[in-house]
């Protein structure tokens, strides 16, 4: 099932139950608690338009990041992809069962597997991104072309952070 860009889209202002509900305004103050919610609403996007393809957000990042870089190991994908080193294996297996990666020993070192994008795994990239195109579309459409720069910058800040975590599913 498709949707175009003008389908009802997500709110993402107060939402109704807020006002209905004392003490609920002051969660909507919350960074926290937006950039969860937004999350849930850029997953449920990312499902609706690419859940054709039996892939989530994540395993897109990991093919789109190996595509990038060529091979990596493990622990640099998830790094790259800022995801959890402790289950990005479970990703991985779930990539290589689908023939979408293959991983194979390091020359350098024997005890690192490199993890490589396969010809099939580049096929449904090329085949996926016009509906990933297509959730960015759809998160932002609510921006003016400035906003969304702006928008994004301030994204991407936030993103910087990650680095100054001292803990947390990120290492």
């Amino acid at each position: 099932m498709e949707r175009s860009l003008k389908s009802p889209k997500p709110k993402l202002t107060e939402p109704q139950s807020a006002s209905r509900t004392p003490g609920v305004a002051a969660l909507q103050e919350m960074p926290g608690h937006l950039i969860r919610s937004l999350h849930q609403i850029s997953n449920a996007l990312f499902t609706e338009e690419c859940g054709q393809f039996d892939l989530t957000s994540v395993q897109f990042a990991a093919l789109f990041v190996l595509r990038a870089a060529g091979e990596l190991d493990a622990t640099r994908l998830a790094q790259q992809i800022a995801f959890d080193r402790s289950t990005i294996g479970d990703v991985v297996e779930r990539l290589e069962s689908k023939g979408w990666i293959a991983r194979n020993g390091s020359s350098d070192d024997r005890r690192v597997k490199l993890i490589r994008l396969t010809p099939d795994g580049a096929k449904l990239l090329r085949l996926v991104e016009p509906a990933v195109k297509r959730v960015q579309e759809r998160l932002l459409e609510q921006f003016s072309p400035p906003e969304r720069a702006v928008f994004l910058t301030l994204l991407k800040r936030l993103d910087g952070l990650q680095s100054d975590v001292p803990s947390g599913p990120l290492e």
